[in-house]
C-alpha cells in the first residue's frame, strides 16, 4: 500500500511540475513585446537628415527611407504568420485609421518600397517589399528575413502590444 501511494506521488509531483513550466512559458510569451515600422523609401538622401540609407535584411541591402514611418504598432489590429509557397509571410491587419493610411501611402506610391523595421527585442530591417498595387483593405503582407521562430516571437510580441492597446480604449 505504501509503495503505491509513493508513486502516486511521485507522478503527482512531475505533473505539477511540468504543469507550471508551461504555465511560467505561457506567462512568458504573454510579457514579449515587439515593435514594428514602416518608413517609405525615397529616391534620393537630404541633407536635412530626413532621410537616409539604411541596410536591409541579411543581404545588407541598401535603401533610402524617410526617418519618419508612415505607420507603427500603434496603429496595428493585429499580426499573423501566413503559409506562403516556400516559406511564410507576415500579415499585419491595422486599425481603421492604419487603414486608411495605408490606402493613402500605397495609392500615391506605387513602384516604391516599403521598408519594415522590426524590433524584438533588438531592432533588424527585415523586408522592404515593394508597393505593387493600392491597399485598401488595411493588410501589409511582406515576406520577412526571419526564421520561422523570430517571425513566431515577433508576431507574438506585436500581438501583445496591439492587445495591450486595445484594452487602454
Amino acid at each position: 500500500m505504501k509503495k503505491v501511494f509513493a508513486s502516486f506521488n511521485l507522478y503527482f509531483i512531475l505533473a505539477i511540475l511540468i504543469a507550471g513550466c508551461a504555465t511560467s512559458e505561457k506567462s512568458k510569451q504573454k510579457k514579449e513585446q515587439s515593435t514594428v515600422r514602416l518608413h517609405l523609401d525615397t529616391p534620393q538622401t537630404d541633407d536635412n537628415g530626413a532621410s537616409g540609407v539604411v541596410l536591409v535584411t541579411k543581404q545588407r541591402i541598401p535603401v533610402n527611407v524617410d526617418r519618419e514611418p508612415f505607420l507603427s504598432e500603434g496603429e496595428l489590429h493585429h499580426a499573423e504568420i501566413l503559409a506562403n509557397p516556400g516559406g511564410f509571410a507576415i500579415a499585419l491587419n491595422f486599425s481603421d485609421h492604419g487603414m486608411f493610411q495605408l490606402d493613402m501611402v500605397s495609392t500615391s506610391n506605387k513602384g516604391r518600397r516599403v521598408a519594415v523595421l522590426a524590433q524584438f527585442p533588438e531592432s533588424h530591417w527585415v523586408a522592404a517589399p515593394i508597393l505593387a498595387h493600392r491597399i485598401s483593405n488595411g493588410v501589409f503582407t511582406f515576406t520577412p528575413d526571419l526564421t520561422l521562430e523570430e517571425a513566431q516571437r515577433f508576431v507574438r510580441g506585436l500581438n501583445n502590444v496591439a492587445e495591450k492597446a486595445r484594452k487602454k480604449f
